[in-house]
């Protein structure tokens, strides 16, 4: 039972991950020196907000199920 929401969790993690936007070409420009909005307050917006909180829910649940796996 356990192991069939694990699968479908980390489906479901491994496709919002894939949603998200790029944030490392945002972060390229500390070695180049050539980004100056890096260090600004950007906030996220609309569904970007809801992607982040919802990678950060499922990978919440991944590693709770995970652990109680684990235990059993």
């Amino acid at each position: 039972m356990l192991e069939n929401i694990l699968l479908i969790i980390s489906i479901l993690l491994i496709a919002i991950v894939l949603l998200q936007g790029n944030k490392a070409t945002d972060s390229g420009g500390i070695i180049t020196g050539g980004n100056q909005e890096l260090f600004q307050n950007m906030k996220e917006r609309g569904a970007e907000l809801f992607i982040t909180r919802m990678t950060y829910i499922l990978g919440l649940l991944f590693f709770g199920i995970s652990f109680v796996i684990f235990l059993i």
